[in-house]
């Protein structure tokens, strides 16, 4: 299989080429508003089996899935509390990514993801528009496993090459604060990982909605040590399970982590 890389500038042709290699099963790399992303359609648990061999990683680390909007989210979890309205709001587009309780007769094999999936809405326009067209995408760091994140079209085809049909083009594309990881699949959320947006800055949105023990408080989030990119996005060199067996990456982070 052959590749072509297209500006997202040349919007209509790069639309009409990702649209025409999701709908085919076909991975694809993307933009993200953190590093750049391999996608694949989310619906399609052939296509996600080709993104995670295209960047040799297993099943256990299934990716998060990005949307163009918190509707979309209605469609895949179990529930859509004030929580996660509240949160989207603040903070959605942007680097957030809250893992929540999937419908029972949700139909996206993306791993073993158990009963919960990941969702985040990129701070990423031309993204966002694609999945508007696509439908939600399971999105992970464009690197093979153990590899730096691409933040370049360059670095994505030298790791994946033939792996991926289209690469659209959008620059440098590298944050290297990661993005904040909730899980709200209980009455008391979970911080899973402090990035971009910090312990207040949730408490804020939404009050009391993380628990800060006093003995060890957690503090605003120093910047990564490394450039790395998540998810939706992006980041480093390897991946890191989440909470029971969930990719709670989306977003480039620290060495160690690699999604969007």
């Amino acid at each position: 299989m052959t590749y072509s890389v297209i500006a997202v500038g040349d919007e209509e042709a790069a639309f009409d080429a990702a649209q025409a290699a999701v709908a085919a099963g076909e991975v694809i790399v993307v933009p993200t508003d953190t590093i750049y992303g391999v996608g694949a359609l989310a619906t399609s648990g052939a296509a996600v089996q080709r993104l995670l061999d295209a960047k040799e990683r297993g099943r256990d680390m299934p990716p998060p899935v990005l949307v163009a909007e918190v509707a979309m989210v209605r469609a895949l979890a179990a529930g859509v509390d004030e929580r996660l309205t509240a949160l989207a709001d603040a903070f959605w587009p942007g680097a957030l990514t809250i893992v929540v309780a999937a419908r029972d007769s949700l139909r996206m094999d993306l791993g073993d993801r158990g009963d919960t999936i990941a969702v985040r809405v990129p701070d990423q326009a031309f993204t966002r528009e694609l999945l508007r067209r696509t439908g939600p995408l399971a999105v992970s760091s464009a690197n093979v496993h153990g590899h730096a994140a691409a933040t370049t079209i360059a670095e994505a085809v030298e790791q994946l090459g033939e792996r991926c049909s289209v690469y659209l083009d959008a620059g440098v594309v590298n944050d290297p604060v990661p993005s904040t990881i909730v899980d709200l699949t209980s009455e008391q959320a979970t911080m899973l990982r402090e990035g971009r947006i910090s312990v207040s800055e949730l408490n804020a949105a939404v009050p009391g909605l993380i628990e800060v023990p006093s003995s060890d408080p957690i503090t605003d989030p120093a910047p990564a040590e490394e450039s790395v990119s998540d998810p939706a996005d992006d980041g480093p060199a390897e991946d890191e399970p989440a909470k029971d067996g969930r990719d709670a990456r989306v977003e480039p982070a620290a060495p160690g982590h690699d999604e969007v």
